[in-house]
């Protein structure tokens, strides 16, 4: 790879009078506007399908404003009328190329629940029209605007090109699609966070050099023939000789590799526990004397000796197996989602590549993490922090949620495998200084209408893993866990919180600044690792309810989540408790579940059942599994194999929730107390043999006869979800508001309530949750 700029925004302007003094109130969205800003054309033209809201949390803004103060013309086409090419000759052929994505979700779990219909509302939408994008609108977009102007460059980015990037279990269509950039037929595709290639690309570009000669960028995927390698030098090596899989003889692990320096990465773990969670056993082992020093020696392949000889490490690529293998093999399917995801740290990462027919899509190895005075640079361009003023009044569900809101980082090592997150963000935290976070705050205090006070959240993918690293740079390169917190927490994590609650505390001594709440997802295996950050959170952060995650109680469906034991929710919640009533708060935690995982059987679904029974929990939302593309718990839902552990034949096979009759029961059971899933519940327990939970006495978990079902109607006259007749009701004016009960978007934040236990009332009898603050 080429070496990248010193900074991100090193370079010169290309157009020393756009951006900077100079920006834009908004990025155009019409000939009109260029007009005013006196542009005859775009240099970028950046399709989107979600509305323009001019702020940092949505990627058309982020990308738009980052190369608007490169120098660059960029123009918006958002939402365009996909039947035709017209809308895509809107603002007239870019200079440069359009950057197309499908907006800030994935364009599927956009458009449909976990029953595979469509959802009532569509979040980045004005007035939530669910009928403004296409299904997978990234292809369809990336063909139009190939339509609109043959000989323009297409260049396809964000989640939805990040998560199907090669061959990929698809849901809604159960089965195993090609990689997007075949189908899209586009030039080049960015993944993961792409500022470092986007900027390289652009002014590369402007230089004059062609875009099917740039092939050296990280975070970069196109498609080859076949035999292409960028040199002599660069050496290829099949994948079933990094994790060979089948009924074989083991071969020697060509990831393990010798510590540098005595460093280890550090996993808590034994060696078969190692192994299934791909950590890194190390292979050397020195004699603590002055003069000698022992290696254990161990048999190579061919492509090793080759690769040591050079000692280019760095000039090989992977190659996995073909989409003609993967789509009708769940073990190679399984396979190569493991290589894949091995390959994922960007201080050791491989690039990959993957067969169609003739032709390869070559992925280079992951983006290099911004640095702090990077990330700040991002954040802090001329955002106007409002929807597009042709939007007029009209409500967009996403920029209500994120107008009073701020993202302090990226990434997550977590490693949950339902989670997308690590598949776009990776798994290094990016995080902004001190100094920027608090502008922002100011600024909108300053410019945001209708701010009254209350910041809704500093946070990111969670909301406590601000500037947590790795103690050593060297092993975080080496390293190739999925995962920094399971099983157990790494001992060469750094897991100090003090500089987030320095944040906490100088962000609410902000003159007009009234409340900070932390809404974003909370690690809680990590915060009680800090009682001080716990008691700083629960004393002032707190909105009366704290939404957290434990996600299931058996460990056998939390070991396929990569999620701690409940022993950790009981931890934190003591703590919570606490704290709350050192305060003299009425507070409550909100748990929330998945349902249906794989590893998810039916006896864990009734034992975590029992679980919420016992404690009193009555969830009113609740998730149903989601299989979102790359994920590793997609794997186990595709093929029932654990792509954690070494894929065979005879390896371990996940149970799966597969069929729509399960998933419903495993749904039912987070809510047993619902008349209406009685019936199912009570017919699965029969059939256990779980006639002991069925009664009328509290250690019971359905009564013996259904209950009563409350019947709602609604104004167009469906009770219960059936249409009969019935009397008018009054709504006010106000129209009912549907609400999904499946998961919304590659898991960031929770969307579960539920019924506060009594053990979590404090000294305080006269307060009420909505009182004592609003959730999350």
């Amino acid at each position: 790879m080429n070496p990248l700029p010193k900074n991100l925004f090193s370079r010169p302007r290309f157009r020393p009078e756009v951006g900077g003094d100079n920006a834009a109130p908004f990025l155009p969205m019409s000939r009109a506007e260029m007009d005013a800003l006196g542009w005859d054309s775009c240099d970028v033209i950046l399709v989107t399908g979600d509305a323009y809201i001019d702020h940092p949390s949505f990627g058309m803004a982020l990308i738009g404003r980052v190369l608007e103060h490169q120098g660059f013309r960029v123009g918006i086409i958002s939402q365009p009328d996909w039947h035709s090419a017209d809308a895509f000759r809107a603002l007239g052929k870019p200079n440069l190329y359009f950057g197309v994505t499908a907006g800030n979700m994935d364009s599927m779990v956009n458009r449909y629940t976990a029953d595979r219909k469509i959802r009532s509302e569509d979040a980045y939408t004005p007035d939530g029209d669910r009928s403004k994008r296409p299904d997978r609108a990234l292809v369809v977009y990336a063909q139009r605007a190939r339509e609109a102007f043959p000989d323009a460059n297409v260049v396809i980015g964000s989640i939805e090109a990040s998560l199907r990037r090669i061959a990929h279990y698809d849901y809604w269509s159960d089965k195993v699609r090609r990689s997007v950039l075949p189908d899209s037929k586009a030039d080049i595709l960015l993944f993961g966070n792409a500022e470092r290639a986007l900027i390289d690309l652009t002014h590369r570009l402007a230089a004059g050099e062609p875009i099917k000669e740039i092939r050296d960028l990280r975070g970069t995927a196109f498609m080859v023939p076949r035999g292409w390698l960028p040199d002599e030098e660069w050496v290829e090596i099949n994948s079933v000789k990094v994790d060979t899989p089948g009924k074989i003889d083991a071969h020697t692990d060509p990831y393990a590799m010798t510590p540098q320096e005595g460093a280890k990465c550090a996993t808590g773990e034994s060696d078969s526990t190692t192994d299934a969670n791909l950590a890194q056993t190390a292979v050397a082992t020195e004699v603590k004397t002055d003069v000698v020093k022992q290696q254990a020696v161990r048999m190579m392949s061919r492509e090793e000796r080759q690769l040591m000889l050079k000692n280019k490490q760095h000039k090989s690529v992977i190659r996995l197996p073909s989409f003609d293998e993967v789509k009708d093999d769940p073990i190679m399917y399984a396979h190569a989602s493991r290589v894949f995801h091995l390959e994922a740290n960007p201080g050791n990462a491989k690039a990959l590549r993957q067969g169609y027919g003739e032709r390869d899509v070559w992925l280079n190895p992951p983006p290099l993490p911004l640095a702090m005075d990077e990330m700040d640079g991002v954040y802090d361009r001329a955002y106007a922090r409002a929807p597009h003023p042709s939007y007029g009044k009209a409500r967009i569900p996403a920029w209500e949620m994120i107008r009073f809101s701020i993202n302090i980082m990226r990434g997550c090592f977590g490693g949950c495998t339902f989670c997308s997150i690590t598949e776009h963000e990776g798994r290094i935290i990016q995080s902004r200084s001190e100094p920027s976070i608090l502008r922002e705050i100011e600024e909108i205090r300053d410019k945001v209408k209708g701010f009254t006070g209350t910041i809704s959240d500093l946070g990111g993918p969670t909301a406590n893993m601000y500037r947590l690293a790795c103690k050593d740079k060297k092993i975080e390169e080496s390293c190739r866990r999925l995962s920094c917190v399971y099983p157990s927490i790494c001992t060469n994590l750094g897991t100090d919180h003090s500089k987030l609650i320095s944040i906490y505390r100088k962000a609410r001594a902000i003159p007009g600044v009234k409340k900070i709440l932390i809404s974003s997802g909370l690690r809680y295996d990590l915060a009680v690792r800090s009682p001080e950050y716990v008691k700083e959170l629960v004393t002032h952060h707190v909105g009366g309810l704290l939404k957290i995650a434990p996600e299931h109680t058996e460990a056998d469906t939390l070991s396929k989540m990569m999620k701690p034991g409940i022993g950790s929710y009981d931890e934190f919640k003591q703590m919570f408790e606490k704290y709350s009533r050192e305060a003299n708060k009425e507070q409550y935690l909100i748990p929330y579940f998945i349902a249906a995982h794989p590893g998810s059987t039916d006896e864990d679904m009734v034992n975590l059942a029992i679980w919420l029974k016992k404690n009193d929990f009555k969830l009113d939302q609740v998730q149903t599994f989601m299989p979102t593309p790359m994920a590793l718990a997609t794997t186990m839902y595709h093929t029932r194999k654990n792509p954690l552990k070494k894929i065979t034949a005879d390896s371990e096979v996940v149970e799966t929730a597969r069929s729509g009759k399960i998933r419903k029961l495993h749904k039912a059971l987070l809510r047993y107390h619902a008349p209406e899933n009685w019936e199912i519940i009570h017919e699965a327990l029969v059939r256990m043999g779980r006639r002991d939970l069925i009664g009328s006495s509290p250690r019971h978990l359905i009564p013996p006869r259904q209950p009563a079902i409350p019947v709602t109607v609604d104004e167009s006259g469906v009770a219960n979800g059936r249409r009969v007749a019935a009397p008018k009701i009054n709504t006010y004016g106000k129209k009912p508001v549907a609400r999904s009960n499946a998961t919304t978007t590659p898991r960031a934040t929770p969307s579960t309530t539920a019924r506060p236990p009594l053990a979590y009332k404090s000294a305080k009898p006269k307060a009420s949750p909505a009182k004592s603050g609003r959730r999350p």
